[in-house]
């Protein structure tokens, strides 16, 4: 329990510190280059679903958050049974990233339009501003960040439905909170696969029987 712990810690502490600095030093849509035109810090608020997708209005915001938390507990208390029932490290590790990452988007959608003023063009968020929040609780905006356009151009004409059409990849923009539990599914998958079996020699040593009493006493003949 406290391997997960830790990741849990670590997880939400770099994904609540990354957003609180981008949402406090970016107006919306400000970016700043990582790594040549391939990595950005590009900062943009979702109110859907993660990677981008939105699921629209306002109540079904409330709803996607409120579904959000009933699924972080259904995913605490899976991870508590995993621990007792002594799974192995990685399943452990591996559920602690999915939980951290719903959790830390959860903190977003329920707190963040009571604790910061609304992000706008040109103008930075502030903490804790005196005229209130941008939105009721369950109903805030969770910070993205992380884009990585690495390839953008022109499909060949010869690709099926979207040929000759402009593509860029990979597009959604996301966070911290995304990444672990794309991480932690992936590395769930990977720890359940099943070692390959070591051949098993289909032949056995010859073995030697002892005498029986009565062969033991019987004289030798020549």
């Amino acid at each position: 329990m406290k391997r997960a712990f830790l990741v849990i810690l670590l997880v939400l502490l770099a994904d609540q510190v990354l957003k609180v600095w981008v949402k406090l030093t970016f107006a919306y849509q400000d970016s700043i280059t990582l790594a040549g035109d391939w990595a950005y810090l590009f900062f943009i608020e979702n109110r859907g679903m993660a990677f981008g997708m939105e699921f629209g209005g306002g109540s079904g915001k409330l709803i996607l958050t409120l579904l959000r938390i009933a699924a972080v507990f259904a995913i605490g208390y899976g991870l508590r049974r995993m621990v007792r029932q002594g799974a192995r490290p990685w399943q452990v590790v591996s559920v602690a990233l999915v939980f951290a990452g719903a959790l830390g988007n959860i903190i977003d959608s329920t707190f963040y339009g009571l604790l910061f003023s609304a992000s706008v063009d040109g103008v930075p968020a502030t903490f804790l501003p005196a005229e209130g929040g941008y939105a009721p609780l369950f109903h805030g905006a969770v910070v993205d960040m992380f884009y990585f356009p690495l390839w953008e151009g022109r499909l060949p004409d010869w690709v099926p439905i979207w040929g000759g059409e402009h593509f860029e990849f990979f597009q959604p923009v996301f966070n911290v909170a995304d990444a672990a539990i794309t991480a932690g599914i992936a590395l769930f998958i990977l720890s359940h696969r099943k070692a390959k079996p070591e051949p098993v020699d289909s032949a056995e040593p010859a073995t030697e029987t002892a005498p029986t009493p009565m062969e033991a006493e019987r004289p030798a003949t020549s």
